[in-house]
């Protein structure tokens, strides 16, 4: 499963706040990196 891009998909429209994403980074899902790349903002 492509976490990475399902976890952009909903941030980007809107679904997900930072504080969302961030517990998938919590989980192992994505990295402090990724993080990144989808909000804008260090993780």
């Amino acid at each position: 499963m492509d976490w990475f891009a399902i976890i952009k998909r909903h941030y980007t429209e809107g679904r997900y706040k930072e504080a969302d994403v961030a517990v998938f980074v919590d989980a192992g899902k994505i990295t402090k990196r990724q993080y990144k790349q989808i909000t804008g903002v260090r993780y």
